[in-house]
């Protein structure tokens, strides 16, 4: 069965990426592809390294026939996808990559972006896609909300470790560098390279961070308590990849164990013998995300080292691992191809 795929905000960094990896895969079809600025336009205009592949011009989103579509990807900013996922016909299932969903409590969403929800009718049915802990509610679900990646990649770190109580959550640091990619396309004169390319430099610092509303929310349901983590991101000069050191109290070897039998059966996450740490390049272009602990010098102390590429693993690969839950589809398929290196 081929199933037809629509991507909206098609020529983003994250709609590039999830054209990329449909291209592999056997039973999605593009039909649509839509952009604002860029409508009108061939996808080889907009991305050259596209140009082999057969795909639809970009067009607005209203010109789009939704009742020819059974799954839509929305790779839009943030603050479109409420409106939009509302009006949609309800045999249309959406994959939203952006963080309109991602809060389940609306008064969350409006603190952390700054927008009031426009589809609080639609918020209950929205199904948090970080794939590994929400398979099941994926599968039947109509709407899944795309986490952040950054937020992606500190829960791998953490969360079964807070779910098998083996840290102080009080005392959760979480230092993060993220590649430019991470920042989005459009033209922002401090991404120059100029400006980032000899550069590292913390941003949204002291708690004001937007993907910390998503720890709250998840950190804080696993533990039936409060927790706040102490979390700081760095944009690094690399295109693409994040890599999360996250530094917590608790038995060393205890904590590696429990993410080895966390993760064993999980096909996209590979845990590190003990004591050895990633890198981002060890990820790069692929769905992977790889995961280390060291122990420290003191004891009961340990550093979680996870690191997964954002474009793909953070956003469009784990759009279409959920994606292919939704549509029934084996979860691995079009996602297996190997990391990029050098």
């Amino acid at each position: 069965m081929t199933h037809k795929i629509a991507i909206l905000g098609a020529s983003g960094y994250t709609g590039a990426e999830l054209v990329r990896l449909i291209a592999t895969h056997p039973s999605m079809e593009i039909v649509a592809l839509s952009a604002d600025r860029k409508a009108g336009m061939e996808m080889a205009e907009v991305y050259p390294q596209l140009r082999h592949l057969k795909l639809p011009k970009l067009v607005t989103m209203d010109e789009i026939d939704f009742a020819q579509v059974d799954l839509c990807f929305a790779a839009l900013p943030h603050g479109l996808s409420q409106a939009l996922v509302r009006d949609l016909p309800d045999s249309v299932k959406v994959v939203d990559l952006g963080a309109d969903f991602r809060l389940r409590n609306p008064e969350d969403y409006t603190k952390w972006y700054g927008n009031d929800h426009v589809a609080k009718d639609l918020q209950p049915s929205a199904v948090y896609g970080l794939t590994e802990f929400y398979r099941d509610d994926i599968k039947s679900a109509r709407l899944v909300a795309g986490t952040g990646c950054n937020a992606a990649t500190v829960q791998f770190a953490l969360r079964p470790l807070i779910e098998e109580r083996l840290i102080d959550l009080d005392r959760i640091i979480c230092d993060l560098k993220n590649g430019i990619s991470g920042a989005g396309r459009s033209l922002k004169e401090n991404m120059l390279f100029a400006e980032r390319s000899t550069d590292v430099t913390g941003y949204s610092q002291g708690g004001k961070h937007r993907h910390l509303g998503e720890f709250d929310q998840e950190f804080s349901a696993i533990a039936g308590r409060k927790v706040e983590i102490m979390f700081t991101p760095h944009l690094v000069p690399v295109n693409r990849g994040i890599l999360a050191d996250c530094y917590v109290e608790g038995d060393p070897k205890a904590i590696h164990n429990a993410l080895v039998a966390r993760y064993e059966a999980e096909p996209f996450i590979e845990v590190l013998p003990f004591g050895q740490a990633p890198g981002m390049g060890h990820v790069m272009g692929s769905n992977f995300c790889h995961i280390g602990v060291i122990g420290d010098r003191v004891p009961g102390r340990a550093l979680v080292v996870a690191t997964l590429d954002n474009l793909c693993k953070g956003s469009s690969g784990q759009a279409m691992q959920n994606a292919n839950l939704m549509l029934g589809e084996d979860e691995t398929t079009g996602l297996m191809l190997a990391p990029v290196f050098p």
